[in-house]
């Protein structure tokens, strides 16, 4: 542990508290993962405290429990724009088909369509797919 990451008073860090890995002074200061674990949100509050881990390289900010709010539940609509956020990451915008997974966003196109293809042409393919609507 470095002494610059024990700054409980947060005189170093721009006034906010701050602890290292695993030293969080109350259960009542949790994550955004932890609160999601447990059905809350932040729910707009500003973080309490924060975590520096790996030697100041990685910031994780601490939310109080006490003024957590519920998770929103997911509605019908909600649901509906997901499934078709989901299929268009799925979707090949050259061949237009419906893969299993996700398309790599490094090649833009489905598999299949990238291999064999040269870079160049994946370029112009890519970007007269883009031009025409589905």
């Amino acid at each position: 542990m470095r002494a610059i990451d024990l700054d409980p008073t947060g005189e170093h860090h721009g006034g906010l508290p701050t602890y290292p890995w695993r030293w969080a002074p109350s259960p009542d200061l949790m994550t955004r993962r932890q609160l999601r674990a447990e059905g809350l949100r932040p729910g707009g509050q500003e973080p309490a405290a924060q975590i520096v881990c790996r030697s100041g390289q990685r910031i994780g900010y601490l939310y109080r429990r006490s003024l957590a709010l519920p998770v929103r539940p997911m509605t019908p609509a909600r649901w509906r724009a997901h499934q078709r956020m989901m299929l268009a990451r799925r979707t090949c915008p050259l061949c237009r088909a419906v893969t299993e997974h996700c398309i790599p966003t490094s090649l833009g196109c489905c598999l299949d369509c990238a291999d064999g293809l040269a870079l160049a042409e994946l370029e112009q393919l890519l970007s007269l797919a883009r031009a025409v609507p589905a």
